[in-house]
């Protein structure tokens, strides 16, 4: 058996698992996720704890095994604890704002950059360069840091752009004159 897929899934208190057919729904204090099971899989909830079972025993089976279980673990502990991503803004002059479901972004070029948020995401700007990232979903949450990022990822010389928090940056020396 998978090692991951094996392992049974605690639910926390609060957390509600419905599975109708190859249909999960988790729902919990931070919001409500929705999840097809993929195929040679299912899904049993017994007493507090949720077990994934697969059909068969060849390779595309064990991959799926391990694969539903974690996305079905990342759904439940979305929904009881979330997901955070923290992002720093490093340059002079640039910034961000939020503005309703807008993050406004200033990075240096002639415009300022409007994204939209998503639906359950919740980004909060501090100090006009620090972002914080919050949801259920941890894909989501992972891509919106991402997206952001890719508007100015911190290049190598200045060490200018946007990075995740902690990121480390090799920094490279500049040419110099003979």
């Amino acid at each position: 058996m998978s090692r991951i897929g094996k392992q049974p899934i605690a639910i926390p208190p609060k957390v509600k698992v419905e599975v109708k057919g190859r249909h999960v729904h988790v729902e919990g204090p931070k919001g409500k996720l929705d999840w097809e099971l993929p195929r040679r899989t299912s899904l049993r909830v017994d007493n507090g704890t949720i077990v994934v079972h697969r059909d068969g025993d060849d390779p595309e089976a064990k991959a799926m095994h391990g694969l539903s279980r974690a996305l079905v673990n990342n759904m439940v502990r979305g929904v009881s604890e979330g997901f955070v991503k923290k992002l720093e803004i490093q340059g002079v002059g640039f910034k961000a704002a939020v503005q309703g479901k807008v993050v406004n972004l200033n990075l240096g070029f002639s415009h300022p950059i409007n994204y939209p948020i998503p639906d359950q995401v919740k980004v909060t700007v501090e100090e006009n360069t620090k972002l914080t990232i919050e949801g259920p979903d941890r894909q989501v949450v992972g891509r919106v840091a991402a997206e952001i990022r890719a508007f100015y990822p911190p290049e190598p010389y200045k060490g200018k752009g946007v990075r995740y928090a902690g990121e480390h940056v090799q920094r490279k020396e500049g040419k110099t004159v003979q």
